[in-house]
């Protein structure tokens, strides 16, 4: 038998190795995780998931499906330092949660300087909706909702005027924020926030959809790959700005 003979068997049998090893990876990820690994490749696009309830101060009960924002915050500055990274994508699907915490990653989103994008899947109420809209660029799903309505207190309340004073002041800061990365208008948020007899149990609004883009919360109603279209197309934008000022 030749060697070249012999190396081809080995060719064919180290293939066919590798082959069944890879098969077993993929059966073993099934019967563990009940789903199989999709193969991963680089990409210049960060995905960041903001879902369940934003987590605070407090930890919640261990059934709850938590977004912590000391993760989250970590994260948004590692793609703000990865030159790899050239655009963040945003998908919410929240009820909300802890104001100063929602506030505080609403905050980063928006004072990056890499092109952002928002995608609101499912829902982006209370707290949810300063995120929605601190990024450059904001989407929503046809069937998605966003829950407008005041702010609340959990636990021992004082009653005292400083204590409303507070909820206030604290109201103001998210109206605000709302307002300034958003087209709409201070009086609309606060009607839609304030409105009775739509909520059974709250005061406030739930806006649907195009709703949001009607009222200018949002900028267009879409999903996935309007999102990433958007996002591409604000990446290659500063891409091409940048070329333009160094040869300035």
């Amino acid at each position: 038998m030749s060697d070249e003979t012999t190396r081809e068997k080995k060719d064919a049998t180290e293939g066919q190795n590798n082959t069944e090893e890879r098969n077993a990876e993929v059966t073993e990820s099934i019967v563990e995780l009940g789903q199989a690994s999709i193969p991963t490749q680089e990409s210049n696009i960060f995905c960041l998931t903001i879902i369940g309830q934003i987590e605070g101060h407090l930890m919640l009960p261990p059934q709850n499906k938590t977004t912590k924002y000391e993760h989250v915050i970590p994260q948004l500055v590692a793609v703000e330092q990865n030159q790899s990274i050239e655009g963040l994508l945003i998908v919410l699907n929240t009820v909300g949660g802890d104001v100063e915490a929602g506030l505080a990653i609403a905050e980063m989103i928006s004072s990056m300087s890499k092109p952002t994008v928002t995608l609101v899947l499912g829902g982006g109420h209370s707290i949810g909706v300063p995120i929605a809209v601190s990024s450059d660029y904001k989407l929503i799903a046809e069937t998605a909702t966003m829950t407008i309505h005041p702010i609340r207190m959990n636990g021992l309340v004082i009653g005292v005027p400083q204590t409303f004073e507070y909820l206030e002041k604290m109201q103001e800061r998210v109206t605000r924020f709302v307002v300034r990365h958003s087209h709409i208008t201070e009086e609309t948020f606060k009607d839609l926030m304030f409105k009775t007899g739509e909520l059974t149990r709250d005061i406030g609004t739930t806006v649907i959809g195009a709703d949001a883009v009607k009222h200018g919360l949002i900028d267009g109603v879409g999903g996935l790959g309007e999102a990433l279209k958007e996002l591409n197309k604000r990446i290659a934008e500063r891409k091409m700005k940048k070329v333009e000022d160094k040869a300035q």
